[in-house]
């Protein structure tokens, strides 16, 4: 595996991440990226699904070890593994990396050697129902590359550490292509649940563990 890979990221793992971070308008979120290095190209990292985590206490280690075990017991029977990781700020002018999302980001190099990190900008979450606004060019879309007003990934930055130096570096404000969304559609179809409040729908971890009912795997969302 090279060190320059790209990530391919599927409409229902990009949709499912950003409806969890509108969901919670005044805390953090994070969640976990699954996915695999295609067989036809070793380059490339095909990020398959995506699991809401956590809205409170994002630092604490034993329930994310909790969640991590049973995540990966899931998906491992579909051939399937963590690669990466997803992070949303608590406040609205919080654009930054921070400790607690660079500290999960670290761990999860324990499943993948090169995770992606996808730091969601808070300024999506304060978006008024069916308008979103782009104010960067953070990642590119296959198909959308040159939309603006809608460009829902646009407030999507990626992340990757540098194995010499152990910091993540930011990628994608030149431009760059190394995140891409695998269905050209992917935005038309996350502002029509966007539209019909869909966000509402999601649960994460936190509410599994608060109501064991609520199902962290969100088997109806998408149906």
């Amino acid at each position: 595996m090279v060190a320059e890979l790209k990530y391919e990221i599927s409409q229902n793992a990009y949709i499912k991440l950003v409806l969890h971070a509108m969901k919670h308008k005044t805390t953090a979120v994070n969640g976990v990226l699954l996915g695999r290095v295609n067989p036809q190209n070793e380059n490339v990292v095909e990020i398959i699904d995506s699991v809401p985590l956590f809205h409170s206490n994002l630092a604490l280690l034993p329930p994310l070890e909790i969640a991590l075990i049973m995540v990966e017991e899931h998906y491992g029977s579909q051939g399937l593994g963590i690669v990466g990781y997803f992070h949303a700020n608590e406040r609205f002018d919080d654009a930054g990396l921070g400790i607690v999302a660079k500290n999960i980001g670290d761990h999860m190099c324990r499943y993948f050697p090169l995770p992606a990190l996808l730091l969601i900008t808070k300024s999506l979450k304060l978006c008024p129902k069916g308008r979103i606004k782009s104010y960067d060019a953070g990642v590119k879309i296959r198909g959308l590359e040159g939309m603006d007003e809608g460009s829902v990934a646009s407030y999507m930055h990626l992340y990757i550490r540098d194995d010499a130096s152990k910091n993540w570096k930011l990628i994608g404000l030149d431009g760059g292509s190394r995140l891409v969304i695998k269905e050209p559609a992917a935005n038309i179809v996350l502002l029509d649940y966007i539209s019909s409040e869909k966000w509402q729908d999601v649960m994460d971890f936190d509410d599994h563990l608060d109501n064991i009912k609520k199902d962290w795997l969100n088997p109806e969302l998408f149906k």
